[in-house]
């Protein structure tokens, strides 16, 4: 399902690339700007005021709150890696079973996976793609919102503009090396019996960093807070269950 994922963020991304920078008004006509663009705009704008006019805050912010508005999803898939994390070497042993490279065999291990999965009650397909998915809309947005404000775009936050490509590229980078630390840190074991699932923890940051690289700003400051954000997030979590677990024993 990452695979999918990947792609879709891929088509987003290149839609993102293309679009135009016709100014958001509260006249601007489509579904698509009347009701998520032109609202957003509004948000960025009520958060700056906020925040002294500072719109680079108030991205921080709203991507933090976005990330609270979420986390319901995150504990869930958290859960659910979990108990895949206990399910590895049966799944091993399954995969051991049926090695070969022909469609019965691949066939037949998909289906006794999928026993697994039920009987345990874990849900593969939500390993990460659940949360991506519901951001996919806001990113986009966000992006929208911002590149079609011209009060936003123009702001400049730290050493960049917000509505242009980072002039250094650190955001890009900082966005990436992000991405891989989470992923190290939240499904890395997971990963090691799962040759695809540790490809695409590996490929995801280099299309961030790709992707990122010529984009607004805004973009990369989005996907390096919300990364820093899980990656707190996962570090109190496995403390705590670590704590359970002594307290228990």
């Amino acid at each position: 399902m990452k695979k999918y994922v990947s792609i879709l963020l891929l088509i987003a991304i290149s839609l993102l690339s293309g679009c135009n920078r016709t100014p958001i008004t509260a006249d601007s006509t489509g579904i698509w700007n009347h009701y998520f663009i032109y609202p957003f705009s509004q948000v960025i704008k009520y958060a700056a005021y906020l925040f002294n006019d500072n719109y680079g805050l108030a991205i921080i912010f709203l991507t933090i709150v976005i990330r609270f508005l979420i986390l319901p999803l995150t504990l869930k898939q958290t859960k659910n890696q979990e108990k895949m994390k206990k399910l590895q070497p049966e799944i091993k042993q399954l995969r051991e079973k049926y090695n070969g490279k022909d469609r019965e065999s691949q066939l037949k291990l998909q289906n006794e996976l999928m026993t697994v999965y039920k009987k345990h009650e874990v849900n593969p397909l939500s390993m990460g793609c659940l949360p991506l998915l519901i951001q996919m809309p806001i990113l986009m947005a966000f992006y929208y919102a911002i590149i079609k404000t011209k009060e936003i775009a123009l702001h400049n936050f730290l050493w960049f503009n917000l509505g242009t490509a980072d002039p250094l590229h650190l955001l890009p980078i900082l966005a990436a090396i992000t991405t891989l630390v989470q992923y190290k840190l939240s499904t890395a074991e997971l990963a090691a019996e799962n040759p695809q699932m540790k490809m695409m923890g590996y490929i995801m940051p280099v299309i961030i960093l790709s992707s990122a690289w010529k984009l607004a700003a805004v973009l990369p400051l989005y996907w390096m807070v919300g990364n820093v954000f899980l990656t707190i997030q996962t570090i109190i979590l496995k403390r705590m269950k670590k704590k359970t677990t002594s307290t228990s024993s």
